[in-house]
């Protein structure tokens, strides 16, 4: 890939940083980024990735726009509410960068089809928001061997991880099951203010560019948590659990 000049002058600012290089950014180009949920965290991941200049990205989400979501889900208007997702979605990411390929997927995401939605993607960001479908997506990626970045966000509080399916910790290795019933709340639950679900979601966006150029150090094996009230941070080392079902085989 030789990048006009348009292009030269879209990602010059990245490419002028010494980590960065022509070769880091056609690496992002011809690469397919799954974005699972065009909500609070997809919406700034999305975002960011469409434009860094991903080559490829895809948005699954199978909801419609709510007036409650648009506090921090970006890339919905109130003009939007009522229509799909992952289609309004899709129609601001290509006006942000019409280069990107915008694959839009309003589908829910089932054990039957999760398999299938992320073959073929070069790394899944998983912006869901209920622990069941972190499993799900977690699984899926892990039978695909496709990169993944796990990430959740409540309150004041969030944490992201990244996995290489058979190299490094998965979500089920970290968190082999679900908390019990009741002692953690979802965003529906517990609230969530916009700026947190944008950090986090952006920190999405940057692990999944450090696994597509491999620029950077990936959080592998790593866990970060941030706290918003007082801006902490902590990083929990992890690490692959013998016999686990989602990851062991791979």
């Amino acid at each position: 890939m030789t990048l006009t000049a348009p292009e030269l002058e879209r990602y010059s600012r990245q490419l002028l940083m010494t980590e960065w290089s022509g070769e880091a950014q056609e690496r992002l180009w011809g690469a397919r980024a799954l974005v699972i949920g065009a909500g609070a965290l997809g919406s700034p991941a999305a975002t960011y990735l469409a434009a860094a200049g991903v080559g490829q990205l895809g948005i699954v989400d199978p909801d419609r726009v709510e007036l409650s979501n648009l506090h921090r889900q970006p890339l919905h208007f109130t003009p939007d509410v009522g229509r799909p997702k992952a289609e309004v979605a899709g129609a601001k990411l290509n006006l942000l960068n019409p280069e990107v390929v915008v694959e839009t997927h309003p589908v829910e995401l089932t054990d039957r089809n999760a398999e299938a939605v992320v073959m073929g993607a070069d790394v899944v960001l998983d912006c869901t928001d209920s622990f069941e479908s972190r499993y799900l997506v977690n699984d899926a990626c892990c039978a695909q061997d496709v990169p993944l970045v796990e990430a959740g966000v409540a309150a004041f509080e969030g944490l992201v991880l990244s996995v290489r399916p058979g190299e490094s910790a998965c979500y089920r290795c970290v968190f082999p099951s679900a908390p019990p019933a009741g002692s953690r709340r979802s965003c529906r639950e517990a609230g969530v203010l916009g700026a947190m679900a944008g950090i986090v979601g952006s920190i999405q966006a940057l692990e999944a560019l450090k696994l597509l150029t491999g620029v950077g150090e990936p959080l592998l094996d790593r866990m970060l948590q941030i706290d918003g009230r007082d801006m902490a941070q902590l990083v929990v080392h992890t690490s692959r659990r013998a016999g686990c079902p989602a990851c062991a085989r791979v």
